[in-house]
């Protein structure tokens, strides 16, 4: 399991060529924005719990909810790194999946995967998945964001008030109504294609999660009791982190005709709070990704 550590100017970072996952970053002068469970395990053929595992070709066990593994064979198996550079302190990584390493029967189709993560003062992430093959294909995939905070009791999560979602805890379908609050566990597939922003008071900071191409949104956090039954999860563990996932699934999946091409992009930002709770001027961003 390869990994890259790179600290700039700008940031540090860190990724890895196991589900070419990003496992950490933050901004020079900042406390770390991604989380890393202190029970993560790393070996082949294990997810690992934290930084922003890679979603795909299914989400969960799938819209049939019966595939496995869960959320897809994409973050279990090795990428191959097609290249990293430093410009000026920002440093680009661009990953690769095609079969037959990300494969199997319930996905037989020729496609090619491509991550590009740009870590600056901003976390930018593009993931591209072309059709290579003669016949279409629907997948789900997801940007499985784990986000560091001070106290998830503490925090608010604004920008999905009026949105749809799939209560995945209680089976509920609700409307969002006002910003979100976390008391227990929380579940939820959001349809939305907003910014969303996590005010962490406790932390002294938001932070500012926008994203293009992706219907979804979903909100994760296992809460004490589920926290305590995951074997990768410290017990307390739970009231540090919030997911926050950037994805298309469900009845946003998307369908993908021969030759074509979908590209969902996530960008992470970070402002500190004055004590008073107001936002100071966000800092400079990173160049946005291509791919």
């Amino acid at each position: 399991m390869a990994d890259l550590e790179v600290t700039t100017g700008r940031c540090t970072c860190r990724v890895t060529d196991h589900g070419a996952q990003v496992l950490g970053w933050a901004p020079t002068g900042e406390s770390p924005v991604l989380w890393l469970s202190s029970s993560a395990v790393f070996a082949d053929d294990v997810a690992i719990r934290g930084g922003i595992p890679i979603c795909f070709p299914w989400f969960g066990s799938g819209r049939s909810g019966a595939l496995t593994p869960a959320h897809g064979f994409a973050r279990l198996v090795p990428w191959h790194r097609i290249s990293s550079t430093d410009d000026d302190g920002v440093v680009t990584v661009v990953h690769e999946l095609a079969p037959p390493m990300g494969s199997c029967a319930d996905f037989p189709y020729s496609y090619r995967a491509v991550l590009t993560a740009r870590f600056g003062e901003r976390l930018d992430l593009a993931l591209a998945i072309h059709n290579e093959g003669e016949v279409a294909f629907d997948y789900e995939a997801a940007l499985h964001t784990y986000l560091a905070v001070a106290d998830a009791t503490a925090l608010r999560i604004e920008g999905l008030e009026g949105a749809p979602y799939l209560d995945k805890v209680t089976g509920a379908a609700r409307v969002q109504d006002g910003p979100i609050t976390i008391s227990g566990e929380v579940d939820r597939v959001y349809r939305s294609d907003g910014t969303v922003v996590v005010v962490d008071t406790i932390g002294a900071r938001r932070i500012v999660v926008a994203k293009d191409g992706s219907r979804s949104t979903i909100v994760w956090n296992p809460g004490r009791d589920r926290a305590r039954a995951l074997a990768d999860f410290g017990d307390e563990d739970w009231n540090s982190m919030v997911c926050v996932e950037t994805a298309n699934v469900g009845d946003e999946s998307i369908c993908l005709e021969p030759g074509a091409s979908h590209r969902m992009t996530l960008q992470v930002s970070v402002e500190s709070m004055h004590h008073d709770g107001a936002a100071r001027s966000p800092r400079p961003e990173a160049p946005e990704c291509s791919t």
